[in-house]
């Protein structure tokens, strides 16, 4: 892959505070901060059209106690069992469950099924976390 160097020009505070923040993450320079700027905005743009191919994670935090709660998730899951790639579940105490995700597909698909599992009846937390397929960027 080939190369380019540009310049930019940057308001001093502005600038200071940047290097504050990737020296903060652990960059190694700005170069790979800004890279990951970009990625990052190339993927926000690609969540919006609808048909193209991405990946996420859901996350849900929920009582297992609560009314059929579990059965309705495991339903949903059998029900979108081609998106839904893994997932995994961990017991946070003797209540509470942590449950991820992975999901594969239009990003339609992925919102529709997250928006689903999020807005179940007992889920006390959830988020739809979600990135590249890796393709385009």
């Amino acid at each position: 892959m080939k190369t380019t160097r540009f310049g930019m020009s940057l308001d001093d505070e502005l600038l200071k505070h940047f290097d504050a923040l990737i020296d903060k993450k652990g960059y190694a320079n700005r170069s790979e901060a800004i890279r990951d700027l970009i990625r990052d905005l190339i993927t926000q743009e690609e969540w919006k059209v609808s048909d193209k191919e991405m990946v996420g994670t859901v996350t849900l935090v929920f009582n297992h106690e609560a009314h059929e709660l579990s059965d309705k998730l495991t339903d949903l899951q059998h029900n979108f069992f081609k998106n839904i790639v893994s997932s995994t579940h961990i017991h946070l105490d003797h209540h509470n469950c942590l449950e991820v995700l992975i999901l594969k597909g239009k990003s339609k698909d992925i919102k529709t099924i997250s928006d689903k599992l999020i807005s179940t009846k007992g889920v006390k937390h959830g988020k739809l976390v979600m990135t590249s397929s890796g393709k385009n960027i």
